[in-house]
């Protein structure tokens, strides 16, 4: 069985988000979906099986941390689509069947991938106790994802605090529904990239995302609304990093990058 491992929001080798990528036939039983993503052990493992024409997608995708399944991937669906279409699978714009409704993935001339995800929904709330010290940084403000995407959103100082975070995993696995998402404003927003981020999903057996593509669907609005436009261009990372392009249109948001196939190999299990 074909395997390929893909580094996602990059244009290089060991950079951006790894993830794996299975195309199969059909699913089979949800615990060997489990064994595998906990066998390969990255952020994210997907798995993707095609469906019947005329339909409203053209592929069943489903994404598995080593420890859960969970509702949405940006990466890995990132990461799919470009095995799709490297592969010669699929042209121009693929349709996913996902547990968050129907996702799609557009080849551009260019060489990255757009990606067609639903905005999250933002709301305002008090910082938690505890989360500045499992952060390690005082929260200017804390927002709320819980009816989409599950997480924190937590603007932080400067970008530098962002960059020096060393966070208490254990004590951050406690604080929100999927992970805590910290960011802030670039140094320079008038440079490649106007904000930055990093994120922490330890209740989902993932310490940190190098780079997450749901959570984005959260930044873009956030930090669009401050700018006042709706094309962003997003930092995360820690150890690695990975660079995503938003655009905000109303109830959707549009995430492109690069991805980069580094291991093509065969599974035996």
């Amino acid at each position: 069985m074909r395997i390929r491992i893909v580094d996602a929001f990059t244009d290089r080798p060991f950079s951006g988000n790894p993830a794996g990528v299975l195309l199969l036939d059909s699913f089979p039983e949800d615990a060997w979906l489990q064994q595998v993503a906990a066998e390969v052990n990255l952020s994210e493992t997907a798995f993707a099986h095609p469906l019947p024409p005329g339909g409203e997608a053209d592929w069943a995708l489903r994404w598995f941390t080593p420890t859960t399944e969970v509702d949405m991937c940006g990466h890995a669906t990132l990461a799919t689509a470009h095995v799709l279409h490297t592969t010669g699978t699929a042209t121009g714009t693929v349709r996913f069947a996902a547990r968050c409704g129907i996702l799609s993935a557009t080849a551009e001339p260019d060489g990255t991938l757009t990606l067609d995800f639903p905005t999250s929904s933002l709301t305002r709330v008090d910082t938690p106790e505890g989360l500045a010290k499992a952060l390690g940084a005082e929260p200017v403000a804390v927002h709320d994802t819980a009816s989409h995407i599950g997480d924190l959103v937590v603007e932080l100082r400067d970008e530098g605090t962002v960059r020096a975070l060393a966070p208490d995993f254990a004590a951050l696995a406690v604080l929100s529904g999927r992970g805590i998402i910290a960011t802030a404003i670039a140094d320079r927003p008038e440079g490649a990239y106007q904000f930055v981020s990093r994120g922490f999903f330890p209740a989902v057996g993932i310490d940190e995302d190098p780079v997450t593509g749901s959570a984005h669907t959260a930044l873009a609005p956030y930090w669009s609304a401050r700018f006042g436009r709706d094309e962003l261009t997003g930092f995360q990372g820690g150890a690695r990093t990975g660079i995503v392009r938003t655009r905000l249109r109303g109830d959707r948001t549009l995430l492109n990058g690069h991805a980069v196939t580094v291991i093509d190999g065969e599974l035996h299990g």
